[in-house]
């Protein structure tokens, strides 16, 4: 394989891996295992990583009431109330240069200022990663694609509630939008 070359405007996002989701995985070892060798990568290259992450104030304003996804916010059903839901898991946790938006809805650009970053950072090919692959992944991919970035999904740094859905996802739609590749190929 031939080596990656990777461009200056390129940026990589590690999107909703914070406790209240890391929680919900089956195989947490093997996703954060793929994670960290990722944004090692990212790191060696000199490639920003951005960090998105869920978040609301006290009380839950944002999510409407009609919002199937975050009613159950609302309704205290999902706790985000504590440090460890809303907190970056370990493994993978922001180093000072690292940048955080906090975004009130499932894509990383909803209610966020990722935009505004990726503007000024001058990013145009954005590499996806999180968790799920149906939700945050998918919601960023269509979003970002729609506003001409360039896009890469590391198939291996996604992960699902169902395994399924995030292999049709990785192998079928994504595709047809992004290079996807695992963290390893990235790498090399």
């Amino acid at each position: 394989m031939e080596q990656m070359n990777y461009p200056q405007d390129t940026a990589m996002l590690v999107m909703d891996v914070q406790g209240v989701t890391v929680k919900r995985l089956k195989d947490a070892t093997t996703f954060f295992h793929s994670m960290t060798k990722a944004i090692q990568t990212a790191r060696e290259n000199s490639i920003p990583i951005i960090y998105a992450v869920v978040g609301f104030r006290k009380e839950y304003p944002e999510p409407g009431l009609n919002n199937k996804s975050f009613s159950a916010i609302r309704n205290s059903i999902i706790n985000f109330d504590t440090e460890e839901a809303m907190q970056i898991h370990a493994s993978v946790a922001p180093k000072r240069d690292d940048v955080i938006v906090t975004k009130k809805r499932v894509s990383a650009f909803a209610g966020s200022d990722l935009e505004k970053v990726l503007m000024s950072l001058e990013i145009k090919h954005l590499v996806l990663s999180g968790i799920s692959t149906s939700g945050v992944v998918l919601s960023t991919l269509r979003e970002a694609a729609d506003k001409d970035y360039v896009l890469t999904v590391l198939s291996d740094c996604c992960a699902d509630m169902d395994e399924e859905v995030h292999r049709v996802l990785t192998t079928k739609i994504f595709p047809r939008q992004a290079k996807v590749m695992t963290s390893e190929e990235w790498g090399k």
